[in-house]
């Protein structure tokens, strides 16, 4: 059986392929808004674009959550539960990234050919993939959950090495950048379109904070990465995982609004209220907040009692 410590790694980077789909498909969601085909949908499918930018966001919480349970619950040790609860978040998150993919190739494809195609292609490609990411796994998985609860009772009591500590939280870091600078790309190119031209100035400087929000991610992100070459060296040690951890933690104080004010910009640009944006960036804001600290700092106190 697979070692604790390289499940754990191949969950992570198992979380890094599907975030880099995601949150590529989620710049294009927010760039979506500001093109001017957007203009010429029907307002259903305008409002089913949002959805689908909603669902993505959702998704992208939970896919980055594990690295915050690693830090804040396990302290950067590798325990069954870190494996659980990254396992069970994949397991979550295909359904909803699947629904987004349909929905977005339902409105492509209505703009082609109409309502029943698009309808074809949407519920088709959100049933295919469904069928390819849970099928095999519904099939197969009763005859594996009893050797892994016997794993799993060996690893509970084996501490966790330094290199691989590291090793794990530099591949967290990893989980979130390449997906955080697909983003400002996209979110650098929407300032140069036609559309970015109407929003109020409002918007637009809500849209500007966001950049430099993201942009602070992106350097936090990547600061453990020189520390470890020009400070350490490139030796393994305390120092460098505690301030890898550190960085993690503190670019998930940003990183979600950006992701929120971004939010604000298109819903209010898509519903033309203020209100609804709003609304619906506090409730993304909370989320991301609530998931990320307040969930995992409950789930550290109740496993301190």
């Amino acid at each position: 059986m697979t070692a604790l410590k390289d499940k754990i790694k191949t969950a992570l980077d198992e979380s890094r392929m599907l975030i880099l789909g995601l949150q590529v498909l989620l710049g294009f969601q927010y760039r979506a808004a500001f093109e001017p085909g957007f203009e010429k949908l029907p307002h259903a499918s305008q409002l089913l674009e949002l959805v689908s930018l909603g669902i993505l966001l959702l998704g992208a919480a939970l896919l980055i959550s594990p690295g915050a349970f690693h830090r804040i619950v396990a302290d950067g040790q590798d325990t069954p539960e870190v494996h659980r609860y990254a396992t069970r978040i994949m397991d979550t998150v295909l359904a909803p990234f699947a629904l987004a993919l349909g929905i977005d190739l339902y409105v492509v494809s209505r703009m082609l050919a109409g309502v029943t195609p698009g309808l074809l292609v949407g519920v088709g490609t959100t049933t295919l993939a469904l069928l390819f990411w849970y099928g095999p796994g519904m099939w197969r998985r009763g005859r594996l959950i009893s050797r892994e609860k016997s794993v799993m009772k060996d690893a509970r009591s084996n501490r966790t090495a330094l290199k691989d500590k590291i090793d794990q939280v530099l591949t967290e870091a990893r989980v979130v950048l390449p997906g955080v600078q697909a983003l400002l790309g996209f979110q650098l190119s929407i300032m140069l379109m036609q559309g970015f031209e109407s929003l109020p100035p409002s918007s637009k400087y809500i849209h500007v904070a966001s950049l430099a929000l993201l942009t602070l991610s992106i350097i936090l992100l990547m600061s453990p990465a020189a520390y470890h070459r020009i400070v350490a060296r490139g030796e393994d040690t305390q120092d460098v995982h505690r301030f890898a951890s550190r960085m993690l933690l503190f670019t998930m104080v940003p990183l979600p609004l950006g992701f929120a004010g971004d939010f604000y910009v298109v819903v209010r640009k898509t519903l033309n209220s203020n209100a609804w944006a709003s609304f619906s960036s506090i409730v993304m804001l909370l989320f991301f907040y609530g998931l990320w600290f307040g969930y995992m700092i409950y789930r550290k106190q109740r496993a301190s009692q």
